[in-house]
């Protein structure tokens, strides 16, 4: 059995449903979008997935770089980029089999969503998977954390139309601190 490598350097485990998906996703190239000090990356990389993580924060990539770099991890790429610029630009052209998207497009400006969210479809093989679970604001359940950017009921999914749609709610959970928030939660496949 292989070391838990998120314990062993002190971070979270991996988001939950990069576990979820990861029991029929097969190992793949795969982008790990806002990445922060690596959990998921970390768990990815342990199961063989070639990982590209990416985050604005220097200070949460070099600490990922590391962790690979003392763990040996050749499948594992940690690299500063602004998911903002709704580019993933140059490097980034040969297409993901996995793009993961875990609690970080409420980070993102508003008026760039749309685009990011573009972006990430393009490169995605055929066949590609994108994880995304992103903090929502309705009438029923306002957002108590003011983020730059929360989900409209029903935004997401029209979002992937055309997609197949492995799984997808709009459930009430909570925050690593307590907070309870309305999630969009989505599992989605592009059509081969």
């Amino acid at each position: 059995m292989k070391v838990d490598l998120n314990s062993r350097y002190g971070l979270n485990p991996a988001h939950s449903e990069v576990v979820e998906a990861c029991k029929f996703i097969e190992p793949c190239d795969t982008l790990d979008m806002g990445c922060s000090n690596g959990r998921n990356a970390l768990y990815l990389g342990q199961l063989g997935f070639n990982v590209t993580a990416i985050d604005i924060n220097p200070g949460a990539i070099d600490m990922l770089q590391s962790i690979i770099t003392e763990e040996k991890l050749d499948n594992i790429k940690a690299q500063v980029h602004d998911i903002n610029s709704a580019s993933l630009g140059e490097g980034y052209d040969k297409g993901y089999g996995f793009i993961s998207c875990t609690v970080t497009l409420m980070f993102i400006s508003p008026a760039n969503v749309d685009a990011v969210l573009a972006d990430m479809q393009k490169r995605t093989q055929p066949g590609g998977y994108n994880l995304i679970v992103c903090a929502m604001s309705t009438e029923e359940h306002p957002c108590p954390v003011p983020f730059p950017f929360t989900l409209k009921a029903g935004q997401l999914r029209e979002a992937y139309t055309g997609w197949d749609l492995i799984k997808y709610n709009e459930d009430v959970g909570t925050m690593h601190n307590g907070a309870k928030l309305q999630f969009a939660t989505m599992l989605a496949r592009k059509p081969s």
